[in-house]
């Protein structure tokens, strides 16, 4: 069952989708909806996304196709048209609207500070707030963290960099994931279980693998992306 909210963004893409062909902004849906930030936006969309009502097309920040409508969402148009008819005018938009729009939709996710790509450091709980291009996320709770060490650069992942980190607990080996050890230190590395214990690997020969029984590992989610600040 879908909440008020979902129900009301769904029905704006959909009425959006058929007079231009084309999915409206976060900004957009944030007006339309009433919504202090963009982050909500992404909430909603990701749960419509898992609940499978819509679907995001690759390599397009603006492209949202519609799926299927709830039944009270199905306007008096649509009625009469095919469900299918309605796909298809999403996938194939009029010719002068078919260009992608730049990627420039913006959302907030918590900075939760920094994290240790080198021996564990307390992981930082704050108030502030990072702004991600909604292009780099896909379904589900995010949270960024600015990496620290270099124990993760054969990875490609260097100090200074922001991990932008998909909120779970739970992992398959060989993921990288942000990994709370003795309920007070947090670290990024390769997860591995071995022997009946938890292994925590670097991506860097100068450094070695941490090794810990699985009462003392905490995941606390996995990596999703690296932002990269240029100087």
């Amino acid at each position: 069952m879908l909440t008020a909210k979902q129900h009301e963004l769904i029905r704006f893409i959909q009425q959006r989708l058929e007079e231009t062909g084309i999915s409206p902004s976060f900004e957009e849906m944030k007006e339309a909806l009433d919504l202090k930030s963009k982050s909500g936006v992404h909430r909603l969309i990701s749960a419509l996304e898992e609940r499978g009502f819509i679907r995001r097309l690759p390599n397009r920040a603006r492209a949202l196709e519609v799926v299927k409508l709830p039944e009270d969402a199905v306007s008096s148009s649509s009625r009469a048209t095919p469900a299918n008819d309605v796909v298809s005018r999403t996938v194939a938009p009029p010719a002068a609207a078919r260009q992608p729009a730049p990627a420039n939709d913006i959302i907030e996710i918590p900075l939760h500070g920094r994290i240790a790509a080198g021996v564990p450091i307390e992981a930082l709980e704050g108030q502030a707030t990072m702004p991600v291009p909604a292009a780099l996320l896909g379904p589900g709770d995010h949270y960024a963290l600015e990496v620290s060490g270099d124990s993760m650069i054969e990875a490609g992942i260097f100090d200074g960099d922001y991990a932008l980190v998909k909120r779970t607990d739970s992992a398959r080996d060989g993921e990288i994931v942000v990994a709370l050890v003795n309920n007070e230190e947090a670290t990024l590395k390769y997860l591995r279980r071995e022997n009946g214990m938890v292994r925590l690997d670097p991506a860097n020969g100068a450094y070695e693998p941490q090794i810990y029984r699985p009462e003392q590992v905490l995941v606390q989610g996995k990596l999703a992306g690296l932002l990269r600040r240029y100087h």
